[in-house]
């Protein structure tokens, strides 16, 4: 049972508040703790980062320009960057469904820095005579600048450095299968159905494009982000803010981040309108869509072992049932199945989230936020881990490749240049009424001699195009 002495009284403008005597947060924090028990979804760790670098780049902009005295600047600053190397993200204990324009959580961190820069300075948590949350902490500011900011902050640099590295070891990793499978010869399948031969490796090579133009899309998705409405606090006029904060303030962030971030081109629209985030998850979206079409094709490919494709084996990652012994199912795939299926629903909710913008805000930041950085994290973890421990470990069963390759009716395909489409499309049905092979029809209608059908259907040429 928390007794009365484990709080203590913390004051904001509705008056005062019982706060855990523990804690670094204050008054306005523990209200909107009270307020929204929603889902104890919090919003993630490279927010809160974020959300810090902004603070401690807002702190030194501040000093340069003479508005906040040096000493407890620099004590802001040190606090930030405690957050932002980790610690007290326990502190963060606001709901992501909460104020639409993430007020609560701009508080809470201004609130933690506040209180831990008092202690920095000698004083007691809570005494704002010393650093005040608003006055000195959110100078220069407003919520309606800095969480969207925040938002392009953590989002492109989780891109940067997360997921545009994962998407390359996936590349390298189905590249390296591209020329392991060079000369493995299959059957291709179109509709599910029988078609022309195709080699392993170039099936794999149109997996590798997928992900090369994924790590472009990615990259497009980062370059997106890189406006900061930042010094427009409240509606976009900068009201309250230095002329030169923003520029001050941006070019701290970019010093720390190594990005190359910049002014909004229109502060109200960076307010009012999140079509950044929405346009950076359309591009996640489709970088999901090809995770979800490889991951199903490696698992048709991989099917059986003994009653279906069976053309590569995946790499055995644990059983597969809890009734039938000896099964082994390709979970990383499946896994991948689960990412992209989030990130569609991900990128719903922020394309419903963006279009509510109303007037000079949009009041759906919280869960953008959320769920941007959501879609970001599974889409990098899940691309590594299938190159990692799925793709590099691919093996392909060459013997059953040829036998397919071998079995397709669809090698009729090379002779229709020579006796027309409606001849061939005749051989092909008469090889398939008599389960003959293509080979043996043609020779019973003497339509080629051996030597020269041997040639006209030589299957590792027939991959490499052209016309007889």
């Amino acid at each position: 049972m928390v007794t009365v002495e484990e709080y203590r009284l913390d004051r904001d403008s509705m008056g005062e508040v019982k706060v855990p005597s523990s804690a670094y947060y204050g008054a306005e924090t523990q209200r909107a703790f009270q307020n929204f028990p929603i889902s104890g979804l919090r919003l993630p760790k490279e927010f809160i980062r974020a959300l810090a670098l902004i603070k401690l780049s807002a702190a030194r902009a501040n000093m340069q320009l003479g508005l906040l005295d040096p000493k407890n600047g620099e004590a802001i600053a040190s606090a930030a960057k405690e957050i932002m190397e980790g610690s007290y993200y326990d502190q963060f204990v606001v709901d992501v469904f909460q104020t639409g324009s993430g007020t609560s959580s701009n508080m809470n961190m201004n609130e933690v820095i506040a209180n831990r820069a008092i202690e920095l300075l000698g004083g007691k948590r809570g005494d704002k005579s010393i650093i005040h949350p608003n006055d000195h902490v959110n100078m220069c500011q407003s919520t309606n600048d800095v969480f969207p900011s925040a938002i392009h902050v953590s989002a492109a640099e989780a891109i940067a450095r997360r997921l545009i590295p994962s998407l390359r070891v996936l590349a390298d990793a189905l590249e390296k299968k591209v020329a392991e499978f060079e000369d493995v010869v299959k059957a291709g399948r179109t509709h599910l159905q029988d078609a022309v031969p195709i080699t392993l490796g170039q099936e794999f090579s149109g997996y590798a494009s997928m992900i090369r133009h994924g790590i472009k899309r990615a990259e497009q998705a980062r370059d997106t982000l890189m406006e900061l409405p930042l010094g427009g606090t409240a509606v976009g006029t900068g009201l309250n803010a230095h002329p030169k904060y923003s520029e001050l303030a941006i070019m701290e962030i970019n010093r720390m981040t190594g990005l190359s971030f910049r002014k909004a081109e229109n502060m109200f629209e960076g307010l009012q309108n999140k079509d950044a985030s929405v346009e950076a998850s359309a591009l996640l979206k489709v970088i999901a869509t090809s995770l979800m079409k490889i991951s199903n094709d490696l698992r048709l490919l991989n099917s059986g072992p003994r009653t279906a494709l069976g053309e590569i084996d995946l790499p055995v990652m644990e059983p597969g049932s809890s009734i039938m012994p000896g099964k082994v199912n390709p979970v990383i795939p499946e896994a991948l199945g689960l990412v992209a299926a989030q990130v569609y629903g991900n990128d719903a909710a922020i394309g419903l989230c963006g279009s509510l913008g109303q007037l000079e805000l949009n009041v759906m930041m919280p869960v953008i936020a959320y769920d941007l950085l959501q879609s970001i994290e599974i889409l990098a973890n899940g691309s590594r881990i299938l190159g990692e421990k799925c793709v590099m470990g691919i093996t392909a069963d060459k013997k059953r490749c040829m036998d397919y390759a071998e079995r397709t009716l669809m090698m009729v395909t090379r002779l229709t240049p020579k006796i027309g489409y409606d001849n061939a499309a005749k051989i092909a049905k008469k090889a398939m009424t008599e389960n003959k092979s293509l080979r043996e029809v043609v020779l019973e209608e003497g339509i080629l001699p051996k030597d020269k059908l041997d040639e006209v259907l030589d299957l590792k040429k027939m991959t490499k195009g052209g016309r007889t």
